[in-house]
């Protein structure tokens, strides 16, 4: 993306072993901005909760989500592309609320390759046994949040290609 053109913020959002990382990191070596991964930005508390299988309440996300709010509100015109999770509407309006141009491009696909994913990484906290509860929890986009929906199965260099292409087109 030029540099002239301003980029809004990004979430790469959807549930643990969806690619966030992988993709947020490949689409903002792509656009040349800021990569930052909101899982980064919670307690240790959070994760220790979520590493020993236990779900996060809305109480423990709320000062995660006013962190990555401020991430995304950091960087006008120049992305980030922040990778979080964004599960639930009142999650992203609560991301909004700082940064209300952000658009989201949500990573979708089948618990089974997500499951399989998730098994096969060692350097992560969240453990397998949560990714149900990430699915039960999980609301899809509305017709007020601007973004685009992507199905994670695809090849890493696919998904950034589209996401890009969607980001030129002015999302």
């Amino acid at each position: 993306m030029p540099s002239c053109s301003p980029l809004p913020p990004v979430v790469v959002m959807g549930v643990s072993g969806s690619g966030k990382s992988t993709i947020g990191i490949a689409l903002a070596a792509a656009l040349d901005v800021t990569f930052i991964d909101a899982d980064d930005l919670h307690s240790k508390a959070n994760t220790q909760k979520m590493a020993h299988g236990i779900p996060l309440t809305d109480d423990d996300r709320q000062p995660w989500l006013a962190s990555v709010g401020q991430a995304l509100h950091s960087l006008p015109a120049h992305g980030p592309i922040v990778a979080c999770s964004a599960l639930r509407k009142v999650y992203r309006d609560a991301l909004r609320s700082s940064a209300p141009d952000a658009v989201f491009v949500h990573l979708a696909g089948g618990a089974d390759l997500i499951r399989a994913r998730m098994v096969h990484r060692t350097d992560h906290f969240m453990p397998p046994e949560l990714l149900a509860s990430q699915l039960d929890t999980l609301e899809p986009l509305t017709p007020d949040e601007r973004g685009v929906v992507l199905d994670t199965g695809d090849g890493v260099a696919s998904i950034v290609d589209r996401a890009v292409a969607w980001l030129r087109a002015g999302v």
